[in-house]
């Protein structure tokens, strides 16, 4: 086996155990509406803003993976079930707000999962197009991913709380995108740069993210903000 393809195979496993963390963050939100609140809404404090990136980050990916040679299989599948994973958690979103810019991030992302899966299928017709399509998406998704966490982290900070926020979310991303930078490298900085540029991006952000789990544990000032949130 060559260093690409056990990469290949370990960056799969763990692009699935992130899979389980979004499915992790949806779960959070199933058990948050069965609570029935009204001061904690199941979607508290999630930012629609860092989900839809994700979703097109995802998407990007998976573009992306079927668009070079040779079709890259451990790229394209795990990231297309993450986008539908992460495309429920922002159809929870509306469900809870019914405001009209979760009902357009849910719209806008499910016609680009059917154009992305029109890609799919209609294969060489469109390869060239399709990877510089999905090159620049990368490029713009890791700029975007940058400002979406930084929404969500400043919400965690205004809030003093996590509120909905799944940590194994964090945990189990931040897995994938190590081995995502490893599998990249291996691909060479050529072929794989649009990959390390957005998973070093995620990283950054995902252990800013943990960083904040303790944050809201042991800061005063994390201590002084929840009590000004909660009687707001």
């Amino acid at each position: 086996m060559t260093l690409y393809n056990l990469l290949g195979a370990l960056n799969t496993l763990f692009i699935m155990v992130s899979v389980l963390g979004v499915y992790s963050q949806l779960g959070t939100i199933w058990r948050r509406k069965q609570m029935v609140s009204k001061t904690e809404r199941p979607t508290a404090l999630l930012s629609l803003n860092q989900f839809t990136v994700s979703f097109f980050a995802y998407l990007s990916f998976f573009i992306y993976g079927y668009s070079i040679e040779p079709f890259n299989h451990y790229i394209v599948w795990p990231r297309l079930l993450a986008a539908m994973l992460v495309m429920g958690i922002l159809f929870e979103i509306w469900q809870d707000r019914k405001s009209r810019a979760a009902r357009v991030s849910v719209v806008l992302a499910g016609a680009c999962l059917i154009l992305a899966g029109a890609g799919l299928v209609l294969g060489k017709t469109i390869a060239d197009q399709s990877r510089y399509i999905a090159t620049l998406l990368i490029v713009l998704v890791s700029v975007f991913i940058a400002q979406g966490y930084y929404h969500q982290i400043r919400l965690i900070l205004k809030a003093g709380q996590t509120g909905a926020v799944d940590l194994k979310m964090s945990q189990f991303i931040l897995l994938m995108d190590i081995s995502t930078i490893a599998f990249a490298l291996s691909m060479g900085v050529k072929e794989g740069w649009p990959l390390l540029t957005l998973a070093i991006t995620s990283a950054i952000t995902k252990l800013i993210i943990m960083y904040l789990f303790r944050w809201v544990n042991v800061s005063n000032v994390a201590a002084r903000r929840r009590q000004q949130y909660t009687s707001a």
